[in-house]
């Protein structure tokens, strides 16, 4: 099969969504791999890099994207969307729920889109997901303590606190694997830390891990309404697979919280769950309102690119060479690869997705 790997143009988007290695695994089973001319400069591969793997370089986006299949990392912005052909398979994050102008535009060009996201295991894990999850709710509290600082606009807080002094308060909204990892991270640094979450199941496997360490709360209005105020930096980590996130905290209560208080909401997305927040971008990543700072970059992995890449290929690449030896077909031998199809045949077949665009799913 005919693989493309355009480079990527969100801003500031350094991922790549083939690495050497995995490129070299699919030319030895002799498919062909046109990889763009510095595709994957920003995560550290150059286009010698990829050469000796045995691909191609092409100058062009449109030669790249002129590939039966198409691997990338992020959705296609606008100045994409003419490049799209039909007949040809896009394997990438899609997040369409988020995204009407973009889950139209894919109807129409008669594309298969298959989203790293909604690929779901019978457990009903997402494994394209959660590398780059593990990622971002590490990043959201390595963000979070830097936007603290008072040069940032923040309210000068040091997250762990110094002897005689009390650390900063963490809240998390979501015990997921992003609120899992933001933890991690706010508890290594010394934060007094909160997670709250609907799953009993999953608070009770948080306390096995944290212990006390951790305050773990059954998530309700009230219980928000109480934690969220008391925060110096609020995490959204809150999924629903191929859905909205729900709005969690409002703009009342975000108006509650002080002055240069954070919120890094890994769920934006997804739509985001804190309804003062709106997507920025790594060039400007952060904006304050209501005199709190929100950081808001739905693609949180792109600033650390080595890293994320080669996490996301270790995830990717078994589904990508399925897709490369078997077409479509291996949608019929792969239930969870399945499950990824957002748009075929000029419709919307995602059930989740089909909820939220109902006036599209005809």
């Amino acid at each position: 099969m005919e693989i493309g790997v355009p480079k990527e143009t969100k801003d500031q988007e350094f991922r790549v969504g083939l690495s050497p290695s995995s490129v070299r695994s699919l030319c030895d089973s002799r498919h062909t791999v046109s990889v763009q001319t510095g595709a994957g400069l920003g995560a550290g591969f150059t286009d010698a890099d990829y050469i000796q793997a045995g691909a191609k370089i092409v100058e062009t986006a449109e030669a790249a994207w002129n590939r039966e299949l198409v691997v990338k990392v992020k959705e296609p912005l606008p100045s994409e969307y003419s490049l799209i052909q039909k007949g040809q398979i896009l394997f990438t994050y899609l997040h369409l729920a988020a995204d009407r102008t973009l889950t139209e535009h894919l109807i129409d060009s008669g594309v298969t889109a298959i989203a790293y996201e909604t690929v779901e295991l019978p457990n009903r894990s997402l494994p394209l997901l959660t590398p780059m999850s593990i990622i971002a709710g590490r990043l959201s509290v390595q963000f979070g303590a830097r936007y603290l600082e008072r040069q940032q606009g923040g309210r000068g807080v040091l997250l762990g606190g110094v002897p005689g002094v009390k650390p900063g308060i963490v809240v998390i909204l979501g015990g997921g694997v992003v609120g899992t990892e933001a933890a991690k991270m706010a508890v290594g640094l010394g934060a007094q830390v909160k997670i709250l979450d609907v799953n009993l199941e999953r608070l009770a496997y948080l306390e096995t891990l944290f212990g006390s360490r951790v305050e773990l709360l059954y998530s309700n209005t009230s219980q928000i309404e109480a934690a969220v105020p008391e925060a110096d930096l609020l995490i959204g980590a809150v999924l629903v697979p191929g859905r909205r996130a729900p709005i969690l905290v409002s703009r009342q209560l975000v108006e509650q919280l002080r002055p240069g208080s954070v919120i890094v909401d890994v769920a934006v997305d997804q739509g985001g769950c804190i309804e003062t927040l709106r997507p920025t971008s790594h060039t400007h990543p952060t904006y304050i309102e209501a005199g709190v700072v929100h950081y808001g970059v739905p693609n949180m992995p792109g600033s650390v690119p080595w890293t994320a890449t080669q996490a996301l290929n270790n995830s990717t690449f078994p589904y990508v060479l399925k897709l490369a030896n078997a077409g479509l077909q291996a949608l019929a031998t792969d239930p969870a690869l399945e499950k990824g199809l957002n748009v075929k045949n000029h419709q919307l077949v995602h059930p989740a997705v089909r909820e939220v665009f109902a006036d599209l799913a005809v």
